[in-house]
């Protein structure tokens, strides 16, 4: 059986760029994004061990402006560690329909990757910018490629975007399963803003019964205070409060939990140097997809019965080596109840793009 891999999808790519019918059409191009990156983790507690993710992710794809408000990208996907057996640990097809407004664009089929414009931090680098303990910013080197569905709004007071990312289908060894999020915020003034994120995982499907239906959601609500200092530093403070809802098994109420946390960050930046420093306390807190640090489960599945307490601080430093590309370095120091552990990063976001005519 034929397996379409790189090859063959650059092979179509070429082939579609050769066509004089495609030819003939004005606003062409071909766009690629590439991620490299090294992460470190060199924990060892009762909640999350340490790990070491080093590889790179790349797509490249033609996309036809179809007019001012249509793109319809066509490409290929393939995401490599280092020092794996295999070429490639992912190879997918890279589909996708962008409808776009003046202040707002629709995404159908397989979503944006991480961009030049992701902000400044480790603390901030998961696939969609969410708190960590909802989803962890690993997730940008072990799942780079999502599809789905998602909407971005950027107004003057508003901004706020939604996702939903397919991971699975319903079939006789498994459940189908998927993620969806919301992360926006509301503008009060010039210094302060109201922001909103919420995350859900989801195994169920009826086609199969394949395993138990689950559910894991996680909601945060807090207030951004931020403003610059002394002409210099621009300052943050973003104080939340979370809940989570944890139902391993629906037809078992009695596994379920709910959870309450509490989670602070202090932030000051200048000419793309970032500090951070992060406090959590949580009880009962589980969320599938968070990060294991913040969680009230150890590594073994026993819940945590008493209140978690998490700190950390980091520092990050931004290269923009062009205009489309950058370079980012960062260490952290991590507190986990009575373990002292520390991590840091490298990553690149390359995005060339070659417009035809």
């Amino acid at each position: 059986m034929f397996r379409p891999g790189l090859g063959g999808a650059s092979l179509l790519l070429l082939t579609v760029l050769g066509s004089s019918n495609l030819a003939a059409q004005e606003r062409i191009a071909l766009e690629s994004d590439l991620l490299f990156y090294a992460d470190n983790t060199e924990f060892s507690n009762p909640f999350r061990e340490g790990e070491t993710i080093f590889g790179a992710a790349a797509r490249i794809g033609v996309a036809f402006d179809l007019n001012d408000r249509v793109t319809l990208l066509m490409g290929a996907f393939g995401n490599q560690r280092f020092g794996s057996d295999d070429a490639f640990e992912q190879v997918r097809p890279v589909l996708s329909l962008t409808v776009s407004g003046k202040r707002s664009s629709f995404v159908f089929g397989t979503l944006p990757a991480l961009t030049v414009s992701a902000p400044v931090g480790p603390d901030r680098g998961g696939p969609h910018a969410l708190l960590p303990p909802l989803q962890r910013e690993t997730l940008s080197f072990d799942r780079p490629y999502e599809a789905g569905l998602a909407w971005i709004f950027t107004g003057t007071t508003v901004h706020n975007s939604f996702w939903l990312n397919w991971q699975r289908l319903n079939t006789a060894e498994h459940r189908e399963r998927f993620d969806g999020g919301f992360n926006g915020s509301l503008r009060v003034s010039s210094l302060v803003s109201i922001p909103f994120q919420i995350h859900v995982v989801h195994e169920g499907g009826q086609l199969y019964d394949s395993g138990p239906v689950a559910d894991s959601s996680a909601a945060a609500l807090g207030v951004d205070v931020h403003g610059t200092i002394a002409t210099r530093y621009r300052a943050s403070i973003e104080l939340f409060g979370v809940g989570s809802r944890y139902v391993p098994d629906r037809s078992r109420p009695d596994l379920s939990r709910d959870g309450i946390a509490f989670f602070g960050r202090v932030a000051a930046e200048r000419a793309n140097w970032r500090a951070h420093v992060i406090f959590w306390r949580g009880r009962n807190f589980i969320k599938d997809e968070g990060d294991p640090n913040y969680l009230s489960i150890r590594q073994n599945g026993v819940r945590y019965r008493g209140t978690r307490d998490y700190a950390e601080i980091g520092l990050a430093k931004r290269f923009k080596l062009a205009p489309s590309a950058i370079l980012e370095a960062a260490g952290r120091f991590h507190r986990i109840e009575t373990h002292y552990e520390y991590s840091y990063r490298i990553l690149s976001i390359v995005s060339p793009s070659w417009r035809f005519h």
